[in-house]
């Protein structure tokens, strides 16, 4: 059992670091990629990587019930519209912005889970966590929540909006109906998938646009394709077999914290009463969630 605890503890901590820069990396790869064609590249090589693991394990795919159909769910709902969505958006709005209106997600997994996961009830300190840790998020990022450009800005804000819901949905429908599913299948096929349908919003709507390709560029695709997607929705559905959707999703708020420690470590960047309030504010939410979580536990 503890070695069990230290996996779960090692797999959130992992998927908090790596999703903790991907926001910026994006940025980076905007810079030379066009946004569908980004999403298009980095699911396919991701989808590749996945693929050969499977192979190699020789996992069997869509034996279960509803694999196929979750397969589609998540790839056109969690990584379709929710990662087209953001990247579009982040050509318009900050980062920061993307990365709260995103924390709204363990919002919209907390009210589904209350009536799709017997397990799972919405209790009154439950939800206050998990306001408390967006706000926290909020704090952080205040200054950046600001909309400058106009109408694109708010189209932007909008479409960024669409990600946390979506991918609500198709969490707590694989909580729900795929347990039994591989998570290199729950993850691996929906990338096949999701490459596929970028890659034809790519050539409909970016066919005019330039692609960069240089260090930069190629760095970042291939950080965002392997770490920031294969490997880490890989981890994120073997850990949705292991603890509640709910308490998994609150690594949304776990995940701006670690950006801004990063960007202290790495560049040059200071931690001001903004961000030590609001880094708080996430710790206190996150802890009060869980805790709330455990004491519904039967012991």
């Amino acid at each position: 059992m503890a070695a069990g605890r230290t996996r779960i503890a090692l797999a959130i901590a992992t998927l908090t670091v790596i999703w903790g820069t991907t926001w910026a990396v994006i940025r980076i790869g905007l810079e030379g990629i066009p946004p569908f064609t980004g999403v298009a590249a980095r699911f396919a090589i991701a989808f590749l990587f996945l693929l050969a693991l499977i192979r190699q394990r020789k996992i069997p795919l869509g034996k279960q019930p509803h694999e196929v159909k979750l397969w589609f769910l998540n790839g056109l709902l969690a990584f379709c519209l929710t990662y087209g969505a953001v990247y579009w958006a982040e050509q318009h709005i900050t980062s920061g912005l993307a990365a709260v209106l995103f924390a709204t997600f363990p919002l919209f997994v907390a009210i589904l889970a209350h009536f799709l996961l017997p397990g799972e009830p919405l209790s009154f300190w439950k939800l206050t966590g998990t306001v408390l840790g967006f706000a926290g998020v909020a704090v952080i990022f205040s200054e950046d929540l600001t909309l400058v450009g106009g109408e694109k800005a708010y189209l932007a804000a909008g479409l960024a909006l669409l990600a946390p819901p979506a991918c609500a949905i198709t969490s707590v429908a694989i909580k729900r109906w795929g347990k039994a599913i591989h998570p290199l299948s729950i993850s691996g096929i929906p990338m096949g998938i999701t490459a596929g349908v970028m890659s034809a919003a790519a050539l409909a709507f970016e066919s005019d646009r330039t692609v960069v390709l240089n260090t930069k560029s190629i760095s970042a695709l291939l950080y965002l394709a392997v770490m920031g997607t294969a490997v880490t929705f890989s981890l994120y559905y073997w850990l949705l077999r292991q603890v509640s959707a709910t308490g998994l999703s609150l690594i949304a708020y776990m995940t701006p914290v670690v950006a801004v420690l990063v960007g202290t470590q790495f560049m040059d960047e200071t931690m001001t009463p903004r961000t030590w309030a609001g880094s708080g504010l996430v710790v206190a939410g996150v802890a009060l969630a869980s805790l709330a979580a455990r004491a519904r536990k039967p012991a």
